[in-house]
């Protein structure tokens, strides 16, 4: 049986609500930190990894080794690496339908946020980019938000995720920038509530 593609799951919701009470509290919990932070890390990477494939360069699911191919349905990728194999419609269907899609500003955002998550040395340093990274914007082509790229790291379907990071717990503990992000976040929220006249996602 050959390897199959892995996507790293959305995050629970529960495990981030719970991330957010506790910095509320200014308690700065680094294990938690890392536990949100990493499951991030790897859905990030998984949105890049999936993206690159839908533009013609796969990542070997047993050896690692690049694939390129022609993106059509019919077209077998071959591992010359390891021999590893499967139909490009397969391999497509294995990541469609389960939010690891975007433009560049989306993948721009989380390169960034993988790249710095490793690098960073504190706690709060890590929770301000965990927040970034949650409350971050897919762009139009004239650099307006659209959707917010919660949806594409944090269980649930648009509009619950948008209300549950609304829900996220607050106060005069918490690490410095989160509530300043979360207001500017909410904002455009409702901007783009309001383009699309949906009042379902107003706050």
């Amino acid at each position: 049986m050959p390897h199959q593609p892995y996507w790293a799951p959305r995050v629970k919701q529960q495990l981030i609500w719970k991330l957010y009470e506790t910095d509320a509290q200014g308690i700065c919990d680094e294990e938690l930190i890392d536990e949100v932070g990493y499951a991030l890390l790897a859905r990030c990477e998984s949105f890049i990894a999936a993206v690159a494939a839908a533009r013609g360069k796969v990542s070997c699911p047993s050896c690692g080794a690049t694939i390129f191919h022609d993106q059509k349905p019919d077209t077998v990728l071959m591992c010359a690496e390891c021999g590893w194999e499967m139909t490009w419609a397969d391999f497509f269907h294995s990541f469609q339908h389960q939010q690891l899609y975007g433009a560049d500003p989306v993948l721009d955002l989380f390169r960034s946020f993988t790249g710095g998550f490793l690098k960073a040395r504190s706690g709060r340093e890590k929770m301000v980019l965990i927040d970034q990274l949650i409350h971050g914007f897919h762009l139009s082509l004239l650099g307006q938000p659209t959707r917010t790229t919660g949806v594409n790291l944090i269980e649930g379907n648009y509009r619950e995720v948008v209300h549950f990071l609304d829900s996220l717990s607050y106060g005069e503990a918490s690490t410095s920038g989160l509530h300043d992000t979360h207001e500017s976040w909410r904002a455009k929220i409702n901007r783009t509530a309001e383009e699309w006249h949906d009042d379902r996602l107003k706050l």
